[in-house]
């Protein structure tokens, strides 16, 4: 009895030591540059936010963050690396729905779980997208597009930045609420679907907002709705495909950062402190926001319930699809 006694005590001064000394810890966080992977290649708006905020942090922090480019396997590359890296604070990367949620019901090669081995940081920006037609299709509404590709079975096709992707599966869930049949085709990114799309070698696409306002203000292009439940305060001319088409909704699309599953919670608390300042700074948010991200900066725990559903969401739709890994 005696000796069990002992371990217990010594048990709990330990646990006290360790509890008391984690915010001293971390209030030297970071002795050294923090590198912050992007699982994907440079250019484009995934990139820009997280260089921008990346360049701010740094100003603030008093050392370097220093963005790597991992890409490769729909993101999967880069976002393994991180799941694999030590729990310390100097390793955290930028996450998608694709990479934390979708990925795991198109993708056979994904080697690392989008809950447990991650720890959310901050769902940063959304990323909205919309339904996009070519001046020539006969809608100015979703639901006329619906009617259009009703009288086309089978004939009508729809371009994406790539199979698995949010855009991909917003076009899924159109086809499952409203019945019709399209045909999807994917492509290597957004800017070469939006091409053939002005082009007129593809009647419609899901794209990202902000590379369709400027073609649709230029009278290239046609935006019927966007895919998300609420209009945007930057395109409010936009209506929702919701809208029309009653019962069609997806969940925002967004960018946010994770640490390796285990991270210190004094951590977390620190870097979510130091996003929260760079992505609230007047100018870093007018550069964001005019690249058509709007800042939602949410707790970790707020981005940790999101990306459960958002994982629930995307079973439902790819089983209802027949998508299956591959």
């Amino acid at each position: 009895m005696l000796r069990k006694a002992f371990w217990t005590v010594v048990a709990a001064l330990l646990t006290a030591v360790v509890w008391n000394c984690t915010p001293v810890l971390a209030q030297g966080y970071p002795s050294k540059p923090v590198t912050l992977v992007v699982p994907y290649s440079p250019g484009g708006a995934v990139d820009l936010l997280a260089r921008t905020l990346a360049q701010r942090m740094s100003e603030n922090m008093g050392q370097q963050i220093v963005v790597e480019n991992r890409s490769g396997a729909s993101g999967m590359i880069g976002t393994e690396f991180v799941a694999h890296a030590a729990p310390d604070g100097y390793t955290i990367g930028l996450g998608t729905d694709a990479t934390h949620a979708i990925d795991k019901f198109t993708n056979k090669a994904m080697a690392y779980d989008p809950v447990k081995d991650f720890t959310p940081i901050i769902e940063a920006v959304e990323m909205p997208i919309v339904l996009a037609v070519h001046s020539s299709v006969p809608a100015n509404t979703a639901k006329e597009f619906v009617e259009y590709v009703k009288k086309n079975p089978g004939k009508i096709s729809f371009g994406t930045p790539g199979t698995g992707s949010p855009h991909h599966l917003a076009g899924e869930l159109l086809k499952q609420v409203t019945g019709i049949d399209m045909v999807h085709v994917p492509y290597r990114g957004t800017g070469p679907s939006m091409q053939d799309l002005i082009g007129g070698q593809i009647p419609a696409i899901f794209s990202s907002l902000s590379a369709a306002v400027p073609q649709m203000r230029s009278g290239k292009i046609k935006v019927l709705g966007l895919v998300e439940a609420k209009r945007q305060p930057s395109a409010p001319d936009i209506p929702t495909i919701g809208e029309s088409i009653p019962g069609y909704a997806m969940q925002r699309n967004t960018l946010g950062f994770f640490g390796p599953a285990g991270l210190p919670a004094p951590i977390v608390a620190r870097l979510h402190t130091e996003f929260m300042k760079a992505l609230y700074a007047p100018d870093v948010r007018a550069k964001i926001e005019a690249a058509g991200m709007p800042l939602i900066g949410s707790s970790s725990e707020e981005f940790a319930t999101q990306v459960k559903e958002k994982i629930e969401l995307y079973r439902n739709i790819t089983a209802a699809a027949g998508i299956k890994p591959e």
